[in-house]
């Protein structure tokens, strides 16, 4: 007997995408004609959030810190007696997290001072001989209105330095130093703010530590009672390559700078640089940055040597030169391998958008972030291709184009079961 009955879930199916397709097109278009308002919200959700974005960060960082501690702890005590394995690993790691902090600060910031204050005088006295020896200069001499402007330079110079140095630098070095931030260069009540979010995103930190497990296990059972088996695998698969890519990366990274960083500074103190702490902390820190980083620290570090002696600051060039060689050649591939997968254009790419969007911090994610991005289209377009059964396109271009160590031609796939069976 046949179903005289219409069948619904076509009709309900439409309507719904309908429904759906009209609810994102307001709601794009409320973006774009509201983007005021709604940069301002999110500001200020970030804002409310910051404690937790400290912490976030600050336990993903110290993450494999935690791991290994773990590991190590699970050799010595019974595995029953877990809670105080995970309460011992997370203990330790955030004090190992703070006494690396410490040590830094004590060994770099009195050195830094030293270094601002020498970079002072030096550029005063120079700026001073530069000065006399204009004045015996007979072109100089002759020209007063030459004399006039330099001399006003002059004065307008030395005292931009003199107002900098012992107004902002040297105050909030010192302020550092003693663990109170200078209220002149940030405001009383911003350093309140940044001390009261980091303080609480270092607890929130221990308590992402002590629960990363669990919270792993609830989010895959979110996403599992949210969307089927095989999405929800093929989701979990993706996050995970993800945090492959960011830890990798970001640690590999950081691991990276602080050597180039030390290579830095043994070699200035071979070559006699001056300013050698100052210069490799410049060098060190900007080399995070993927593909840019080597020149911009390369720029401010150079300057500042060639304040207090020209001829060694083309020596310098030189030496960043060869370490950044020696970075691109050896160590950084020893470190960091080909972890993105991404073209030095792509690279490029992912540095300029995300660093123009979020700054500094946009240049550090930018590349991992757009890596997971890539990875993503990459398995959408292959999925498409299997679907539309036009594998032979994705081999012909491994053929041509394809990376050594990139994916493996792809093969025709075996059919798929379908729901019902």
């Amino acid at each position: 007997m046949m179903d005289k009955k219409p069948h619904i879930k076509p009709y309900l199916y439409g309507m719904l995408a309908g429904f759906g397709a009209i609810a994102l097109s307001i709601i794009f278009f409320f973006l774009i004609y509201r983007f005021d308002g709604f940069g301002s919200a999110i500001s200020t959700l970030t804002g409310i959030l910051m404690p937790f974005i400290y912490g976030a960060v600050i336990a993903y960082l110290l993450k494999p810190v935690c791991n290994t501690i773990e590991a190590f702890l699970r050799r010595f005590i019974p595995e029953k007696m877990k809670g105080l394995i995970n309460a011992l690993s997370v203990t330790f790691t955030i004090l190992f997290g703070l006494l690396l902090v410490y040590a830094l600060f004590m060994m770099i910031v009195p050195q830094l001072i030293t270094s601002v204050t020498t970079l002072y005088y030096t550029a005063q006295r120079n700026l001073a001989k530069f000065v006399q020896w204009a004045n015996h200069v007979e072109f100089f001499e002759q020209n007063t209105q030459i004399m006039d402007l330099l001399n006003s330079t002059y004065d307008t110079v030395s005292t931009s330095i003199d107002t900098l140095v012992k107004t902002k630098l040297l105050p909030s070095m010192q302020n550092i130093l003693s663990g109170a931030l200078s209220g002149a260069a940030l405001g009383v009540l911003n350093v309140v703010v940044v001390l009261k979010n980091l303080v609480i995103g270092i607890i929130v930190a221990v308590y992402m530590l002590a629960s990363r497990k669990r919270f792993v296990q609830q989010a895959k059972m979110v996403l599992y009672s949210l969307v089927k088996p095989r999405w929800a695998s093929l989701i979990t698969e993706e996050l995970k390559y993800a945090d492959r890519m960011f830890g990798g990366f970001i640690n590999g990274k950081i691991l990276d700078s602080a050597i180039i960083g030390l290579l830095c500074y043994i070699g200035c103190l071979i070559f006699k640089f001056p300013s050698a702490l100052l210069v490799s902390v410049i060098i060190g820190v900007t080399n995070v940055i993927p593909f840019f980083g080597p020149f911009i620290g390369a720029i401010p570090a150079t300057l500042l040597i060639l304040i207090q002696n020209p001829i060694k600051a083309l020596w310098f060039v030189l030496f960043v030169l060869v370490l950044q060689q020696l970075d691109g050649n050896i160590i950084g591939p020893k470190i960091l391998g080909n972890t993105t997968g991404l073209s030095s254009f792509w690279v490029l790419f992912a540095i300029l958008l995300f660093g123009g969007l979020w700054g500094f911090a946009g240049m550090i994610v930018g590349v991992p972030l757009f890596a997971v991005i890539y990875d993503v289209i990459k398995k959408l377009v292959i999925h498409g291709l299997r679907r539309n059964e036009e594998l032979d396109m994705l081999n012909t271009y491994h053929d041509n184009f394809g990376d050594p160590a990139d994916d493996a031609p792809a093969q025709p796939a075996a059919p798929q079961p379908t729901e019902n069976q």
